[in-house]
């Protein structure tokens, strides 16, 4: 079973799909930030807080399907974090550690995204996502997905916003369509559209 939830900020997606294994004991849970600076770490050590202690964690960005073990239900928190580092590893010279395949471009701040290079980076990001969506249903395992709606605000005034509006939209139809179910979260409450 591949669940996908959608909502806004602090719409309630990630404590609805951590419910929905609130009985299990077999999770992991895949952690997809990275701490960047003291926010970060307060929001990820508020999610850790929030999760029971025994699921096992996986964090990362890459190889995703590495995380698939044993265990029988997989919880990804989140698809727009997850987007946000790997459209920032593809288009800025980083000194993270990335697979030994990707190789990043020399973008400058202040140069546009090509539409080329906004395809490579949602595609890399799907095949990152579909290649664990595979591994889970071969195991016949459960994997519940938590992303952004990040369509209904104002366009954002600068390119390098509307490029991850636009690869986050797409990723978010493309994840949907290989999904059994898809839930809008808003306020709280979930509805389900697929």
């Amino acid at each position: 079973m591949i669940k996908l939830l959608v909502g806004g900020a602090r719409s309630g997606k990630s404590s609805f799909a951590e419910k929905q294994f609130q009985d299990k004991n077999d999770v992991v849970y895949i952690a997809t930030s990275r701490v960047e600076d003291d926010e970060m770490k307060d929001r990820i050590d508020h999610h850790r807080e929030s999760r029971p202690d025994f699921w096992r964690t996986f964090e990362g960005n890459y190889n995703l399907a590495e995380a698939v073990g044993d265990e029988e239900h997989y919880l990804l928190d989140c698809l727009t974090v997850l987007t946000s580092n790997i459209m920032f590893d593809m288009t800025y010279k980083s000194k993270r550690t990335v697979p030994d395949d990707f190789i990043p471009n020399d973008f400058k701040e202040d140069e546009k995204i090509s539409p080329k290079l906004q395809k490579e980076v949602e595609d890399r990001i799907f095949k990152e996502v579909l290649q664990l969506i595979e591994k889970v249903e071969e195991n016949g395992y459960t994997l519940i997905m938590v992303t952004n709606e990040v369509g209904y605000s104002l366009v954002p005034e600068h390119h390098i916003g509307r490029v991850f509006r636009d690869i986050q939209g797409r990723l978010n139809q493309r994840v949907a369509e290989k999904s059994d179910e898809v839930y809008l979260v808003s306020c709280g409450i979930p509805v389900r559209l697929k």
